[in-house]
């Protein structure tokens, strides 16, 4: 059903001047220090060009590598910490360059809260090239997060049957632009978008994941038959379909550490995508390997990003594996009656970015 992953298309040589402007995105000057977070499965080539940008730039940086092959189905493991004065090493330094996901996890919030910048890379090299940030893209993406942050009630709907009502303010509203350019910011290279998690309790209605909507996160596909979720005060009640429907079931049932664990069937984190770099037919070109797909599935403007499980990245309390992320096309998005989304187009003309052609 996927097409089969093509060549790498980017010259390896230009990954040191790659580097070197997402170094000069993250305002590393020299004078400061970068450590670099990788494992046993990053790329080397990745690690060499980091060091040779860092020389021509003219700050310090080095590496410490973990003793793990971090999974992309696994949020919130520690991989920092444990070893004595990982830790303390990381909240010492300017900005973090992590080769996997650190989010949910206790470590990632210490080394924040010390002011230090921490820029994720995951995806491949042409997605970096690709994907890298816009002009205009930071601008768009704080004047989304102005409006989420003023927002008390969100309505998504969709021709498809979705009709979902959810209240905010509970928590933060969290955004990613593609660069950690501020101090304590957390970014992901190659993403543009924005999320909240919907207070305790609040979101009610029904969410209709459609044929064509992405399963990002565990399995990495296009849907293939409708999902119909019943929401009853912030938790999944009901999981119908088919195939898809059952893998759903049979993914969040395996995160439940007892019976009554209702944890994996509480919604996680909700917003949308505004990169114009990124495609929603990106697994459908490149096939569906995660590493082609973790920000291109997940930012592509006007979708809505619909997650289930953990949301201790947004001070919360649940830190279940239950974790599901489903980018979802053609929904039409209101915030406070506002609508800035309409049928998987963004109509605010504040949250719109012009494509660059790369």
């Amino acid at each position: 059903m996927q097409a089969a992953i093509r060549t790498q298309e980017l010259n390896p040589a230009k990954l040191i001047s790659l580097f070197r402007k997402q170094f000069e995105l993250c305002r590393v000057a020299p004078g400061q220090t970068v450590a670099i977070v990788s494992d046993l499965g990053t790329r080397r080539e990745y690690i060499e060009a980091a060091f040779a940008a860092a020389q021509d730039i003219g700050f310090d940086i080095y590496e410490m590598c973990v003793n793990a092959i971090p999974g992309w189905t696994s949020v919130g493991v520690a991989t920092i910490g444990k070893c004595k004065g990982t830790l303390e090493a990381l909240m010492a330094v300017d900005m973090v360059l992590i080769f996997h996901v650190p989010l949910f996890s206790k470590w990632l919030r210490d080394v924040q809260a010390k002011g230090v910048r921490v820029q994720m890379i995951i995806d491949a090299p042409d997605d970096l090239y690709q994907l890298q940030s816009p002009p205009g893209l930071k601008e768009a993406v704080l004047h989304a997060q102005s409006l989420y942050q003023k927002t008390r009630e969100v309505r998504v709907t969709s021709r498809a049957g979705t009709d979902l009502t959810y209240r905010c303010g509970e928590y933060p509203v969290m955004s990613q632009y593609g660069m950690a350019d501020e101090p304590g910011r957390f970014d992901h290279w190659g993403v543009g978008l924005l999320h909240t998690f919907p207070n305790e309790g609040s979101a009610q209605g029904r969410v209709v994941i459609a044929p064509g909507d992405i399963v990002i996160l565990p399995y990495c596909r296009y849907v293939q038959d409708a999902i119909e979720l019943e929401i009853r005060d912030g938790h999944i009640v009901s999981i119908e379909g088919g195939l898809d429907a059952a893998l759903m079931r049979e993914w969040l049932g395996e995160g439940k550490v007892s019976e009554g664990d209702r944890d994996p069937y509480a919604l996680s984190h909700l917003g949308w995508g505004l990169n114009p770099q990124c495609r929603w037919d990106s697994l459908a070109l490149h096939g569906d390997a995660p590493e082609r797909s973790r920000a291109a599935a997940r930012s592509f403007p006007g979708n809505f990003l619909f997650s289930t499980g953990p949301n201790t990245q947004g001070g919360g309390k649940r830190t279940t594996r239950g974790h599901y992320d489903v980018p979802m096309r053609t929904c039409t998005i209101a915030l406070d009656g506002n609508v800035v989304v309409k049928d998987g187009r963004v109509v605010d003309p504040k949250m719109i970015v012009e494509r660059v052609a790369r």
